[in-house]
């Protein structure tokens, strides 16, 4: 595993880089200086990483400060070129970055890949999208006059990423803030800081090439110490936050006091729904990937089943079967389909999790505890599906534990569904299978009655969403939107604009004051 990072961050250029030790220092644990890079896989210390402290930390923030004074004078379409290069940059160095992700988070090649194709995706999103900045004209009702917005750069922009998507959450803000006239501060999770520096680095590299330095910039250090100096920071107009519900809250607190604006995606805790009509065959496909993909640790990941109660048995089956099949270990390895948890700490809440379904009256029907892969020592567990108790009560079920548990609940009518899909804090994704046209649009009610989540899917599940789409939900889950859409808009400022051509004073609404 050591391996396969060195060689890809050689392959990179950036194996030497200033805040990366390759060889963990023997003193490492007791500097406070350096985070230690785990692998979830193999258990064992992969590197270290330097911290900010608050001279390096100002710093950073005042040359992101002086580059956004250049940048935003950039021309939209020639800022598109820009991005166009680092999508290019990022297409050419695809494998070696997707072998980092799953070096350092334990994410399987198929799915690593597939996040840093988010990656080049939203970077040839952003560059249609540099030329469609559009404003909007409106009449004005005082003649010789006329008014018009305009969409401005709003400044340095704050992300702060998770470790589930080390690398995909932070280019579906960076590549639109960057189109925006906007330069990027990122503060990556310290349990994926290895993507974030090769990240970061290639796409400073190539904005360099055009004459921007710091357009990308990176801060790392303990929340303590870097994480509430950066969210009141007032420099930073915006604070893009992905995370936990928690966490998400402590951002918005400091935020809003502070009169910035915060764009928060945080927890989820999705539900399918299964009608009796269902094609079976098919949910139960989209409900593997979405239960156990990324070992179930992504914000949208399936972890409540709500199924008929005509067809519940039949769909049990053909879960229970796959889910037995389904094949844990090296996530580097081919054919691995499910790696490993991301620390001690996500095992022991899988743990607490299925110890809770079970005195509250959950039963067990796959998985359960912890898996054995031979060779290895890192954090695997095994995919579980615990059914709910006849009168589906099962109030763990309401919390988000970041592993692959689905909990399982029976309706009898689409209303009673559709409450029980509603009923939790979070509203990020949401999904129903169906064959019946009006069940489907029930589900979607444009009068609101229907799934209150930021993400509504029919026939298909819960996780994968495509980069065009906004992404984000609703109530706990934050209200921000990320991605594609008009997501646009939070990454800049609205100005209203009025000309007068008129050669007179006109006020508005009919005042006279002459």
């Amino acid at each position: 595993m050591a391996h396969d990072l060195h060689a890809a961050l050689t392959s990179l250029g950036i194996h030497n880089h200033h805040r990366l030790l390759l060889n963990v220092p023997a003193n490492a644990s007791s500097d406070a200086s350096l985070a230690i890079v785990t692998s979830p896989t193999t258990n064992a210390p992969i590197a270290a990483v330097r911290l900010d402290d608050e001279k390096s930390y100002e710093e950073t923030l005042a040359r992101s400060a002086a580059a956004f004074k250049k940048w935003r004078e950039v021309p939209a379409p020639v800022r598109g070129q820009v991005v166009r290069a680092i999508g290019d940059e990022f297409r050419t160095h695809k494998d070696a970055l997707a072998a980092i992700i799953t070096a350092e988070v334990g994410k399987i090649t198929s799915e690593a890949r597939g996040e840093v194709q988010e990656t080049i995706d939203i970077a040839d999103f952003a560059v249609g999208l540099s030329r469609q900045l559009y404003g909007l004209t409106m009449p004005s009702e005082r003649p010789g006059h006329s008014m018009r917005e305009q969409w401005l750069p709003l400044g340095p922009v704050g992300v702060i990423s998770a470790f589930n998507f080390p690398n995909a959450v932070w280019a579906w803000n960076a590549m639109l803030a960057a189109v925006c006239g906007d330069t990027v501060v990122w503060k990556p999770s310290l349990l994926a800081p290895i993507i974030a520096i090769a990240s970061n680095t290639l796409a400073q590299r190539v904005a360099s090439r055009f004459g921007h330095e710091d357009l990308f910039t990176l801060v790392m250090g303990t929340d303590q110490l870097i994480g509430e100096r950066f969210i009141a920071d007032k420099r930073l107009p915006l604070i893009s936050t992905t995370g936990s519900c928690r966490m998400g809250r402590r951002v918005g607190e400091v935020v809003s006091k502070r009169l910035g604006r915060s764009l928060l995606e945080l927890g989820g805790n999705n539900a399918a729904i299964v009608h009796e009509d269902a094609d079976l065959d098919l949910a139960a496909r989209a409900i593997v990937f979405a239960a156990v993909g990324t070992c179930g640790q992504r914000c949208t990941t399936t972890r409540r089943l709500i199924a008929h109660e005509s067809i519940v048995d039949q769909l049990l089956a053909k879960l229970s079967k796959t889910y037995q099949s389904v094949r844990i270990g090296d996530p580097a390895r081919e054919g691995t389909l499910v790696g490993p948890l991301v620390n001690a700490r996500a095992v022991e809440g899988f743990e607490h999790a299925i110890a809770s379904a079970k005195q509250q009256g959950g039963t067990v029907l796959v998985g359960g505890g912890r898996a054995s892969v031979a060779g290895l020592s890192g954090h695997f567990v095994q995919p579980t599906i615990i059914r709910a108790p006849a009168n589906n009560q099962l109030p763990i079920a309401r919390e988000e534990t970041f592993a692959p548990i689905l909990y399982v609940f029976t309706y009898r009518d689409i209303e009673d569904a559709i409450a029980m899909q509603n009923g939790v804090d979070q509203g990020l994704s949401s999904c129903i299978f169906t064959r019946h046209a009006g069940i489907a649009e029930r589900f979607l009610s444009p009068a609101g009655s229907g799934s209150d989540c930021g993400i509504a899917n029919v026939n298909l599940g819960t996780s994968g969403a495509e980069i065009g789409g906004a992404f984000g939900g609703e109530k706990d889950t934050g209200g921000g939107r990320e991605s594609g859409s008009d997501s646009w808009k939070a990454y800049m400022r609205r100005q209203t604009c009025t000309i007068n051509f008129s050669g007179k004073l006109e006020l508005a609404q009919g005042i006279k004051f002459e």
